[in-house]
């Protein structure tokens, strides 16, 4: 919970530092449209600070349950300072990301066999970790972008094995480093 107040005051910081900008646009609206495909309600804002610099605090969950023992409940939120390598919200971006989400999935045949004991298993745990980006944002309308944007970089996992089922009971716990992907968005912008 600390972590969601320190997030909110990072955010409030930002937009009192927006109100020196230029007279151009600095305060986004986003959201991802990939998650929208894994049924994950997500939301994003970013603020710009100086010049070409903006931060973007974004965020999604999965609340659902599937039948036969399916689940692939998460949460995440991505903090990230970007430099824009043209204009605020044009063009090309590079930014350093945080990740930190939350994950509780289990009964599922993950595609290339990325972890093969999910078919059978529950894992329950988290991830923290940081990264590099890069994006890119095209204007498609006055005050609307098409953005996309990756990042790789390390995390920590966090997690507890379980049997699968409601009644599922804890059969290990672990932990990993990790290094690759950590971020990725197409994102649909609206600015103000």
């Amino acid at each position: 919970m600390r972590f969601f107040k320190r997030a909110f005051f990072l955010c409030i910081f930002c937009g009192l530092l927006s109100t020196h900008t230029q007279a151009q646009k600095t305060f986004a609206i986003k959201t991802n449209i990939p998650h929208w495909a894994t049924a994950s309600p997500n939301l994003g804002v970013e603020v710009a600070f100086r010049h070409q610099m903006t931060f973007e605090l974004s965020g999604g969950f999965n609340p659902f349950q599937f039948g036969n023992d399916k689940q692939w409940k998460h949460w995440i939120i991505w903090p990230e300072a970007r430099y824009w390598l043209n204009e605020r919200f044009n063009g090309h971006s590079i930014g350093l990301h945080g990740v930190f989400a939350g994950f509780d999935v289990g009964g599922l045949d993950l595609p290339f066999n990325l972890w093969p004991e999910l078919k059978n298993k529950r894992v329950e745990g988290n991830i923290n970790g940081i990264g590099l980006s890069y994006g890119y944002a095209w204007i498609i309308g006055n005050s609307l972008l098409l953005e996309v944007n990756a990042g790789g970089g390390y995390g920590r996992l966090h997690y507890d094995t379980f049997t699968n089922g409601s009644n599922g009971y804890k059969t290990d716990y672990g932990r990993k480093h990790y290094i690759g992907p950590t971020k990725g968005a197409i994102s649909l912008v609206y600015l103000f």
